[in-house]
């Protein structure tokens, strides 16, 4: 009797070492598997935070180019607001997303992102051409807080008192002050010329041509670039001339036109100038 309980107790004692045992393998391969698991989550993870990271790099991108475009199109001040969340909302209900569905969502970000960012790209290049062809329109005085002493067409003759016609507009000065090309242009003429003293003039490469009369001094040379507001001369009074001024005139085409239409494009400018009664 004895001898069949020790045996018995033998017997359950390794049965129970035997489910132990059992318990830990399955306890470790569970382990295992979800190691595996957050193994793979985090890579999953890891792929979308890449991704993420992408269409960040390309969000950043687009709002850059945007706030490019907004200073070339001079939109307004909080007209575009590219730090201002976009108002979204919807009703439920709400569901888990699966990844799949996740991806599609992701991809289809991207494609969107990549068409607005080369429609916007079109776009900068359009305005990035008409600010090019706006800057070489003349559109400000050839000289900095000034007035009008004598206006375009017919007058008196200042020397002779006969009528005579005046092919552009004069502006107050004083020896020395820095006579300012009105666009983008090419040097085309620096020299003196009858009646008008030292003169420089810009071809703006569009049927524009502006001439700067009665100068004291030439800065550039012939054949130089020319930026809208660079210094181009030193004003004064050489030629026919009663005093120190500034001449300004506006060639389209070959033939001459008043320039005060040209100026008028500027509002601020119309603040600054006054005709000399």
């Amino acid at each position: 009797m004895a001898l069949l309980l020790g045996t018995g107790l033998s017997i359950g004692a390794g049965a129970g070492i035997a489910d132990n045992r059992m318990l830990r393998a399955q306890l470790s391969q569970q382990q295992a598997e979800i190691a595996a698991t957050r193994r793979d989550a985090q890579r999953e993870i890891n792929a979308l935070a890449a991704r993420m990271g992408e269409l960040q790099a390309e969000a950043n991108r687009l709002n850059a180019l945007g706030e490019r475009l907004t200073r070339i199109g001079q939109l307004q001040d909080g007209e575009f607001d590219f730090e201002k969340p976009v108002g979204v909302g919807g009703a439920g209900p709400v569901r888990d997303m699966a990844k799949p569905e996740l991806d599609a969502g992701m991809d289809l970000l991207q494609q969107q992102f990549k068409a607005s960012g080369e429609q916007l790209s079109v776009l900068e290049s359009l305005l990035f051409n008409r600010q090019l062809d706006m800057n070489a329109v003349p559109s400000r005085a050839p000289i900095a807080n000034s007035y009008i002493t004598s206006g375009f067409g017919g007058r008196a003759d200042p020397f002779n008192g006969g009528a005579a016609f005046h092919k552009g507009i004069d502006f107050e000065a004083d020896v020395g002050d820095p006579v300012l090309a009105v666009a983008d242009g090419v040097i085309s003429y620096s020299g003196v010329r009858s009646g008008y003293g030292n003169v420089v003039e810009i071809d703006h490469g569009n049927g524009y041509t502006t001439r700067y009369a009665h100068n004291s001094r030439l800065l550039l040379k012939v054949g130089e670039l020319v930026r809208a507001g660079q210094e181009v001369a030193k004003a004064g009074s050489s030629g026919r001339s009663t005093g120190a001024h500034v001449h300004f005139e506006v060639w389209e085409n070959g033939r001459v036109v008043n320039p005060k239409q040209f100026l008028s494009q500027q509002s601020p400018l119309q603040a600054t100038l006054k005709i000399k009664g």
